[in-house]
């Protein structure tokens, strides 16, 4: 059911679209934070540590959510202990209902290789719907350049799904603007980055990529899915 708060919301986040769309991303999470206060978060995969470190200038103190799938590489782990430990944030780690192997038991082992898209959505995207229920507005890492499937993400939209506000910050930036930021600003990232994986997700599903390759190549590789659902 859509409510007037769903309208009124939606409103906002079409408008901020279009006016913040040439802003900088710490203009447009100073928007967000002046706009939502608490109601308010970043999620992070902890691939890096780009935008909450550029929502930690813009809100100091703010809520860096985390989605602990129980399928984490220990560098994605360890990069999550390393931004709590020094920006200025609060990190929010969730988990699935159930743990792997409370998983494995119901679906059998390897769910990841049999129904991909089941298991990201047990231990993804509905644990992240039942997070984001204390939120208005979130910020992603989502960048347009990243794969056609990212090509139209607006920096301010609206998630028809979560009836939410979905702020894209570096929506605009390259991998070279993503790089320079992190080499200025002594930016974590996750050490995995560094050994040919150009996107870090889940270990089953989550391969180096080879020169030239579009850098989801390395996700759900060999299969036709290109996003776990959280952000399509």
């Amino acid at each position: 059911m859509t409510t007037t708060q769903d309208v009124n919301l939606k409103d906002l986040a079409e408008r901020a679209g279009r006016d913040l769309e040439d802003a900088s991303p710490l203009e447009i999470l100073r928007w967000a934070a002046d706009t939502f206060g608490s109601r308010f978060c970043v999620t992070s995969s902890m691939e890096d540590a780009v935008v909450a470190h550029l929502a930690s200038r813009a809100f100091p103190g703010v809520d860096v959510v985390f989605l602990d799938t129980g399928y984490h590489f220990e560098e994605t782990i360890g990069t999550r202990d390393a931004v709590e430990a020094v920006m200025d944030v609060n990190v929010i780690t969730l988990t699935p209902r159930q743990t792997v192997a409370e998983q494995d038991a119901q679906y059998g082992p390897k769910l990841h290789d049999r129904d991909p898209d089941l298991c990201c959505a047990l231990r993804k995207v509905k644990p992240l719907e039942e997070g984001l229920t204390a939120y208005d507005a979130w910020a992603t890492g989502l960048r347009r350049d990243e794969s056609p499937t990212r090509a139209n993400t607006p920096v301010v939209g609206w998630d028809e799904k979560r009836r939410k506000v979905k702020v894209s910050p570096i929506a605009r930036w390259t991998q070279e603007d993503v790089d320079t930021y992190v080499a200025e600003h002594g930016v974590l990232t996750n050490p995995l980055l560094m050994d040919g994986y150009a996107s870090v997700g889940c270990a089953p599903c989550t391969r180096r990529v080879a020169q030239g390759e579009d850098a989801r190549a390395g996700r759900w590789a060999g299969r036709g899915k290109t996003e776990c659902g959280l952000h399509g």
